[in-house]
């Protein structure tokens, strides 16, 4: 009856998390467990199975050989788990809650439009979004998933491409009218540039003149958190914006917002990810029902 009630599934699964983040502390962080508490259970899985599965120095850890051939069965054995439990519940829709951090643009033009749909197809899922343009931890946070946008990072966390956006710098017709319509790069020394007050943010714009590449600085006498404060700043006349399509497509449309310096636009793009902790091959459905909804949606 003892040996019943040793979880050795969950002791796999820690292995085999060790062995796939190269380390007790990356393993821990991904587990949200103590690098103690990792370290501890492999351990006591190395007496119960009377084998060194490990050799840890001060420079990281080795995998033996019979660790090698632990860790092979391991994920053999994980993957005929998950898809025996997959194969009794596939009929039962995803449910639970999805925590989601997401910076504002995103989270404004695309997601939130998108939840009522989202919802019909999943109604037993429950998101809890939070909106902001920094950075959070994810295990600080308590997310399930972040959305971010640009450059990622060499971090533990996964990565999925949610799609790629192009810019346009746009002005409101009002202060076009104003301030006048820059034709030049250079003209644009006299204009007002809206501008992100976080550290991360790009600080200058990029065009393209007389087939070369060239930039000038993002100054102005604006600087906001987020990219849909600095929209609203340019709808109300205060300057020039560099804002990604999904943004001001539906300004452009209506006649809000005017593009400048089209012509000079060098189609350079952003990509915007979803990252998060798990392995897909260990995503609750719950998440990765919402994976892949916003993977089929993009951004618009």
């Amino acid at each position: 009856m003892a040996r019943l009630e040793i979880n050795r599934s969950g002791e796999m699964e820690v292995f085999v998390r060790v062995v796939e983040q190269e380390g007790f502390s990356a393993a821990a962080r991904t587990l949200r467990m103590t690098p103690s508490a990792v370290s501890k259970l492999v351990a006591r899985l190395e007496a119960r199975l009377g084998a060194r599965l490990v050799h840890r120095n001060t420079r990281g850890f080795q995998l033996t050989s019979e660790g090698c051939v632990f860790y092979e069965r391991s994920v053999q054995v994980l993957a005929e788990l998950e898809a025996a439990e997959r194969g009794v519940t596939s009929h039962d829709a995803p449910s639970g809650r999805v925590r989601v951090n997401t910076n504002v643009p995103y989270g404004t033009h695309v997601l939130l439009p998108q939840v009522p749909a989202f919802q019909a197809r999943y109604p037993g899922i429950r998101l809890d979004i939070g909106l902001t343009d920094q950075v959070v931890d994810l295990l600080e946070d308590r997310a399930d998933v972040a959305i971010r946008a640009g450059p990622l990072k060499s971090s533990n966390l996964i990565a999925r491409k949610l799609g790629e956006t192009r810019f346009h710098v746009v002005g409101s017709p009002a202060y076009l009218k104003r301030e006048g319509t820059p034709r030049t790069v250079a003209n644009l020394e006299k204009h007002n540039r809206l501008g992100f007050s976080y550290a991360r943010s790009a600080q200058h714009w990029s065009f393209v003149e007389r087939g070369a590449p060239v930039s000038i600085p993002c100054v102005g006498n604006v600087q906001v958190s987020d990219g849909e404060a600095v929209r609203h700043l340019a709808l109300a006349g205060a300057g020039l914006a560099r804002l990604p399509v999904f943004m001001v497509r539906d300004d452009l449309q209506a006649g809000r917002l005017v593009t400048v310096l089209e012509d000079r636009n060098p189609g350079d793009t952003e990509a915007f990810h979803a990252v998060f902790l798990d392995p897909a091959r260990q995503l609750p459905a719950r998440i990765r029902a919402f994976l892949d909804y916003f993977g089929e949606v993009g951004l618009g």
